[in-house]
């Protein structure tokens, strides 16, 4: 498929996009259709379209990349097996909470219970960990995008970082997360679709059918599920599980972005409904995913096809879309790309929605009913819509020029630095009723626990005999944060129980 055809696709594509966006916010967009959706998401809605939210470009390209690592294969899924647990207890804890408190902002949970300034510096972990995860799940399909599209236009990475959150800005900006809910159940429409396309293209290409396909896979190098053999290293089983817990409830259930989607919902059971009917089909799409992996080198093996380079560095993330661009037909190419720009797409508008939903809340006030009729709010905003976009940016740029992994491995070790003490946060709220904290002491905890985590990665295998810590990263995180809050406790009072 040549560059300027994958050009005209993305062009019509985000048309469609910014066509519904204008359609969902002709009657105009107060802040109440921009933070809550007006209180009135369909359940159903909600929970296709967070699929599509929660994979991103990153599990569309990195996970099916990494399936050729020896020691990884089909590892990913015992991450998923935690993720699901994860959602379960955010639906039956977490959730219940954010309703009885009725909360646009789900930190406004640790202002109540800890104090102003923990209140802030929940927030401010949240603005960090978000921007640096989500521009990071851009940034893999604008390297995909870069490569083989506007390099042919000699147009700079820069610029299509740009292009790219221009795009997005431009059918977010008014309606927020009214606009984001029907955007994203498109894209997830498209995202899904193109999983089980790409089975079939693939399948049919190398002359197999689908019962074939699988016993190929099943016995290929690169179906290994399940890792007990050495606790030591970082695919052990229960490594993969218990991160997988820990860091779906922080990176899902304590992070604005798919919590205020729940929360647009009528009421809780419609919530809960919505986070079961998610979690049944986000395991169900990740087993696709593996196999999608396996499949594309087990198709790479037979046709000669190297893993892309970039430099002198090999990147996994990259031989899909050199497979489906210049080595299937001109159908597959576009279903690939569909489903890709959806995925990342989807993740990155509803950050983007999420990040000034929690400034505009936390910072601003912009819930507060003193507030909501001051002159040019709407415009305020706008302004902050467009500052992160901009921080996006930056991030970008920086992270395109030191990074040298697969994006997948960098977004869960960030994750397990930034939202540790977030995790850590809750925890004590939620399980030490009797204490709250001094509150001006919250922010160095805060600092100090993954700086800890730190020295404790790097020297793990030095300190702990060779045990090499993976996404369980997160859990000491966590608990560092917890007994540093726990230090500096004291008695809590009638207002801050909850």
């Amino acid at each position: 498929m040549t560059p300027t055809t994958i050009l005209v696709i993305i062009i019509i594509y985000f048309g469609l996009l910014i066509l519904i966006s204008n359609r969902v916010s002709k009657k105009g967009s107060d802040n109440n259709t921009f933070f809550k959706a007006n209180k009135n998401s369909k359940w159903y809605l909600v929970a296709f379209g967070m699929i599509g939210t929660a994979l991103s470009g990153v599990t569309f390209i990195s996970v099916p990349g990494e399936v050729g690592n020896p020691d990884l294969q089909f590892k990913y899924f015992q991450f998923v097996l935690g993720n699901a647990i994860g959602f379960l207890i955010i639906a039956t804890v977490l959730l219940p909470l954010y309703y009885r408190m009725n909360l646009t902002s789900i930190y406004s949970y640790i202002e109540q219970r800890l104090g102003v300034v923990s209140y802030k510096t929940a927030a401010t972990i949240f603005l960090i960990s978000r921007t640096i995860g989500s521009s990071f799940r851009l940034y893999l399909v604008v390297i995909v995008l870069q490569r083989y599209v506007f390099d042919a236009f000699n147009i700079p990475f820069a610029l299509t970082v740009l292009i790219s959150l221009a795009l997005i800005f431009a059918y977010t900006y008014r309606g927020g997360l009214k606009t984001i809910i029907i955007t994203d159940t498109l894209q997830t429409f498209f995202l899904v679709s193109s999983v089980f396309l790409t089975i079939y293209f693939i399948c049919e290409s190398m002359d197999l059918s689908f019962f074939q396909a699988f016993e190929a896979v099943k016995n290929s190098n690169y179906s290994k599920v399940f890792f007990f053999e050495d606790y030591l290293k970082g695919n052990y089983f229960w490594k993969q599980v218990l991160g997988g817990i820990f860091v779906t409830i922080a990176m899902v259930g304590l992070d604005q972005d798919l919590m205020q989607k729940n929360l647009s919902c009528k009421n809780i059971g419609e919530a809960q409904k919505n986070m079961y009917t998610f979690t049944g089909i986000f395991v169900l799409i990740n087993i696709f995913f593996l196999s999608v992996g396996a499949l594309l080198y087990l198709y790479a093996a037979k046709n000669g096809i190297g893993i892309p380079m970039v430099g002198d560095v090999k990147r996994t993330d990259l031989l899909f879309p050199e497979i489906a661009f210049n080595h299937l037909t001109l159908i597959p190419s576009v279903v690939f790309l569909l489903g890709l720009t959806a995925a990342t797409f989807a993740t990155t508008d509803s950050a983007l929605t999420a990040l000034t939903t929690s400034f505009c809340v936390d910072f601003l006030g912009m819930d507060k009913e003193k507030n909501q009729n001051k002159p040019n709010i709407v415009r305020t905003r706008h302004l902050v819509h467009v500052t992160f976009s901009i921080l996006m940016f930056l991030v970008i740029i920086v992270f395109n020029s030191l990074n040298d992994k697969s994006v997948v491995t960098m977004i869960f070790k960030v994750a397990s630095y930034t939202y540790g003490p977030l995790l850590g946060l809750y925890a004590f709220g939620l399980f030490m009723k009797s204490k709250t904290v001094h509150d001006k002491f919250v922010p160095l905890i805060c600092i100090l626990s993954p700086a800890i985590c730190f020295l404790i990665s790097k020297y793990s295998a030095v300190l702990l005999g060779n045990y090499v810590i993976d996404n369980e990263l997160i859990i000491v995180n966590g608990l560092i944060t917890f007994i540093g809050l726990f230090l500096i406790s004291k008695p809590a009072t009638e207002n801050t129980r909850y």
